[in-house]
């Protein structure tokens, strides 16, 4: 599947979607977070995936937002049309009911790296950078930058890079906790793979439901979590069959309290 700029490839249980403007490095621009966003949906509704992963075509995974698309609007378009939607498909690919991984091939920057920050796992090939360089603009980390990035790598490294505005080398995020691996140049893809194979060996159940109340522990999604996994327990019961079965025969339900 190809949806604009976003291409999604099927490979048994594992689903790979290549971020594609590499003569932009990457750079997301409002058809590229519709792409993502449609990308995300092919992957959530395909019973058969188990796993995905998140990389870019070229030199970079990500430049982060192309200033050309968004530069010239005006605040409130900026507010909403930029940064809201964008909020908006990040956290649809952040809670996907599968694991992802994010395979680094190259400079993960701004939101790039906002992007890659979704992932459950990233793995990082060993000449890329990562940084927030947002504030040298004038602009803020608007894709989650200072909240997501904050749960999960800690305030004081999101204060470097968006703050001091450092950029770190990939073993330098490791040493941070912000990547999981660091592979040679051009391995990044095959890294992910082959750890990929290894999550699609665990129950399916299993890991959409740890995925959930990690995120939750983390404080990330907590009410989407508790209603998703409330909805699944009760999906199970007697009673729920009870009761659609009562609605489609037009009678009061005879719930028994049965699980």
């Amino acid at each position: 599947m190809t949806s604009g700029t976003v291409r999604v490839d099927i490979d048994g249980s594992l689903a790979i979607m290549t971020v594609s403007r590499p003569e932009k490095l990457n750079a997301l621009d409002l058809d590229m977070l519709k792409a993502l966003s449609e990308a995300a949906d092919a992957v959530e509704v395909n019973p058969d995936v188990h796993v995905a992963i998140i990389t870019g075509e070229g030199k970079a995974f990500s430049a982060g937002g192309d200033i050309k698309a968004w530069g010239h609007m005006a605040p409130q378009e900026f507010g909403h049309a930029w940064v809201r939607y964008g909020h908006r498909v990040f956290e649809r690919l952040a809670t996907l009911r599968v694991p992802l991984i994010a395979a680094l091939n190259g400079h993960a920057l701004g939101g790039g790296l906002e992007l890659a920050g979704l992932a459950d796992i990233r793995i990082a090939e060993e000449q890329i950078k990562i940084g927030l360089p947002e504030t040298g603009l004038g602009m803020i980390p608007g894709w989650s930058g200072t909240q997501r990035l904050v749960k999960r790598f800690g305030a004081q490294i999101v204060r470097r890079m968006a703050l001091g505005g450092e950029i770190f080398t990939a073993e330098e995020a490791r040493q941070f906790g912000m990547v999981d691996m660091v592979v040679a140049t051009g391995t990044a893809v095959d890294a992910a793979r082959d750890y990929a194979r290894r999550v699609a060996t665990r129950g399916p159940a299993a890991l959409e439901i740890t995925k959930l109340m990690i995120a939750s522990a983390n404080g990330e999604d907590n009410g989407t979590a508790v209603e998703a996994l409330g909805s699944i327990l009760v999906a199970k019961t007697g009673d729920l069959k009870e009761g659609v079965t009562a609605f489609s025969e037009k009678r009061p339900a005879q719930f028994k309290g049965e699980w």
